[in-house]
């Protein structure tokens, strides 16, 4: 066998898969840090929320601190610490205030906006449990055979396995 009939790739054609090969994975790895950094974001964000969520539920447990207009602190949540911030605030019932809580990575700048919000309302009940409450559904509904339920057009029957 000759030299001449055998011929392999030359170094120009040898940079250039290199190259391709080089700005693919680049591409690649673009991509995958993309993926990775929006996991966290939605992992973080979903904590905290969680814990906005715990700090009303606490709120709603402590009537004692019902006269506070705010609540500062951290948690250890995740193995990660937490800052929260809740405000209570006045509404037009003297029995009802509403509550915000507001979470930031223990890690966040002090101007950075909350990873998380979450409202909700606190009050006493209005009526004792099992007390006379008022049927809501029966107000400025016609009366007849079944007020406040879906109407059943004559010779038309809605829930074919119940008789006319």
């Amino acid at each position: 066998m000759s030299m001449r009939g055998q011929r392999g790739f030359t170094l120009v054609e040898v940079l250039v898969a290199l190259m391709i090969v080089a700005l693919s994975l680049a591409a690649l790895m673009s991509s995958i840090s993309s993926t990775v950094r929006g996991s966290e974001y939605l992992r973080d964000k979903t904590i905290a929320q969680w814990i906005a969520m715990n700090r009303i539920v606490e709120a709603r447990l402590n009537i004692q601190k019902f006269g506070e207009s705010k609540d500062k602190g951290e948690v250890e949540f995740a193995n990660r610490k937490w800052r929260f911030d809740t405000r209570y605030f006045e509404t037009d019932n003297a029995t009802i205030r509403r509550v915000v809580v507001r979470v930031w990575p223990g890690t966040a700048k002090p101007g950075a906006g909350p990873l998380a919000e979450s409202a909700s309302f606190l009050g006493s009940a209005l009526t004792p449990a099992g007390g006379n409450q008022v049927d809501w559904t029966l107000q400025n509904k016609p009366a007849g055979p079944n007020p406040g339920g879906p109407q059943n057009p004559p010779g038309r029957n809605i829930n074919p396995t119940l008789p006319r």
